[in-house]
């Protein structure tokens, strides 16, 4: 198998390392005598003959992408090939200065590494040439898609020119394409960078009127710009859009709060006298945890990094978290929405005869997610410590009934189902009804989950519930859900098996109290294992709120 470029002399064996990247490319296509090609994963290219080459990487959370330009690396390769052995071939081709440059890149690619990256050779001719590559696309009228526009960008983020960056992003509106939030970066992280932030506040507001939703890292870089221009007001705006967004921050933008609040800007501003009934208010209407009435109180900020004990109280400042509360009507449409998503890629018949299942042997004050925990710490699938959890269950219970069991059918009639004692187990569990086995080829995940959701009750798991078929619930109800009605296995060298660890009395997330402290929830720690870290923030001299 071979791949021409038109009106060029040489051709690509199926073997070569560039028809490999290549085919590794999820589209492309031909134009006169260049070679486009586009993926968006983790390698956007352009190759175009003759030319040199030059490469970037552009890193983002846990991914980074590669534009490049390459030059035909093996003209001269080729005519050496044949009086070569398949050995000595397979290794003068791995010695090319392209080859190793192509696997430097791909594992910069891989680990997100954007140093390393940038350290294997981008220079302005490379960058020049991307541009004049994207232009005479152009003049070619090859159709640009989101793809392209957002190399582009990138390119223009490498020159230092978020400008145009931003104009790009407007100009795929103009073209009818609609902007995703991997195209904002550029602009928004350069304006950030170059401490423009009125330009970074417009670039912000095109992604809010384009209906896309800025992540931790983009929220991150406008509070860090809001901090050093001193926008009180905007530092306030973005520290509670964080709280919405993601909960629990990670390290870079504790740094970031951490430097606000130890800044003389922050101790500057404030109230010394506000109006406790609408603190108040608001707080009711928040649900819980934050007021959104502004700064409160004046003087310098006492920060420390601190733990919560098991009842919520800060180890610092001794004031107590609250739980903030989930509206019933979110509860019930989430569980209808999850109903859906579950019957669309379950076979409809089985999860209908399920949820008849439910509502004939409901509700249950907790669910288990059977193979999960009979699975917990152990090599083999252990009926006695699903037992055991089961009867711990039990026994907190307000009603003293069972928990339901959800096992996968092959759990209840294979491999050690079919022991005596544990098979006088799950029949004594199917006589109780508080215990459901889902039929073959489906998901357990989607049947606990539901089960958890519409009985409103607990759901004992480990399982971190981050995978694809978690992504596709698509709100932010389910991490505060889950933060409330999720118990855990724990196993404690001082006790002799598992036992249950609870969902906290409060809310692991940023809070703001009604005297007008902080405290922020980080990602380090996770409250089972290892104790979670918080950035507690409080005035060192506490002022008396009075009414306005």
């Amino acid at each position: 198998m071979m791949l021409r470029t038109p009106h060029s002399p040489f051709s690509l064996s199926k073997s070569s390392p560039l028809f490999l990247l290549l085919t590794k490319t999820p589209s492309f296509f031909q134009h006169s005598n260049q070679l486009y090609i586009s993926k968006t994963t983790c390698f956007q290219g352009i190759y175009e003959k003759d030319s040199a080459f030059s490469g970037f990487v552009k890193k983002r959370s846990n991914f980074c992408t590669i534009t490049a330009v390459i030059k035909d690396p093996f003209s001269s390769f080729s005519s050496l090939s044949d009086q070569m052995s398949n050995k000595a071939r397979k290794k003068a081709r791995k010695e090319l200065p392209e080859f190793v440059l192509k696997h430097k890149l791909d594992l910069c690619s891989k680990n997100g590494d954007f140093d390393e990256g940038i350290s294997e050779g981008v220079d302005n001719w490379g960058l020049d040439k991307g541009f004049e590559i994207f232009k005479q696309m152009g003049i070619d009228k090859v159709v640009p898609n989101e793809a392209t526009f957002t190399s582009a960008a990138r390119l223009a983020a490498k020159k230092e020119d978020p400008e145009m960056a931003f104009e790009l992003v407007k100009r795929m509106k103009g073209c009818g394409i609609e902007p995703k939030l991997r195209s904002y970066g550029p602009a928004l992280f350069g304006f950030c960078k170059k401490g423009l932030s009125d330009k970074a506040y417009e670039v912000d507001r095109h992604m809010v009127e384009s209906g896309v939703e800025a992540e931790e890292g983009e929220i991150s870089a406008l509070l860090k710009v809001s901090a050093d221009m001193k926008r009180a007001d905007k530092v306030y705006e973005m520290m509670h859009r964080l709280r919405a967004a993601v909960r629990q921050v990670a390290e870079d933008s504790a740094r970031v709060l951490e430097e606000w609040f130890m800044s003389e800007s922050a101790g500057d501003v404030g109230v010394e006298k506000w109006d406790v009934g609408k603190v108040k208010e608001g707080v009711v209407k928040g649900g819980g945890g934050w007021h959104g009435q502004g700064w409160l109180g004046k003087g310098k900020w006492r920060v420390v990094r601190t733990q919560m004990d098991e009842n919520g109280v800060c180890g610092s400042c001794r004031e107590k978290l609250v739980c903030i509360d989930i509206d019933p009507k979110e509860t019930e449409n989430f569980a209808n929405s999850l109903a859906k998503l579950a019957s669309e890629r379950e076979v409809r018949s089985n999860f209908v005869s399920f949820k008849e299942w439910l509502q004939k042997h409901g509700p249950f004050d907790a669910i288990v997610d059977g193979a999960n925990i009979g699975l917990a710490n152990q090599h083999h699938f252990n009926f006695s410590q699903l037992k055991s959890i089961v009867n711990q269950l039990r026994q907190i219970s307000p009603s003293k009934r069972l928990p339901l069991v959800i096992l996968h059918k092959s759990r209840v009639t294979g491999g050690p189902a079919q022991h005596p004692n544990n098979k006088k187990l799950l029949d004594s569990w199917k006589n109780a009804g508080a215990l459901y086995s889902t039929p073959q080829g489906s998901n357990d995940d989607w049947y606990w989950l539901y089960a958890a959701v519409s009985c409103k009750c607990l759901l004992v798991t480990n399982d971190e519930m981050r995978d694809h078929l978690f992504q596709l619930l698509g709100t932010n109800f389910f991490p505060r859900w889950k933060e409330k009605h999720q118990v855990r296995l724990a196993i404690s060298k001082q006790s002799k098996g598992p036992i249950l660890s609870m969902p906290p009395p409060y809310s692991i997330v940023i809070q703001e109290s009604e005297q007008g402290s902080w405290h922020i929830p980080t990602v380090t720690g996770d409250d089972l294992e290892t104790p979670r870290q918080w950035l507690c923030a409080t005035r060192s001299r506490k002022l008396q709120s009075l009414f306005d």
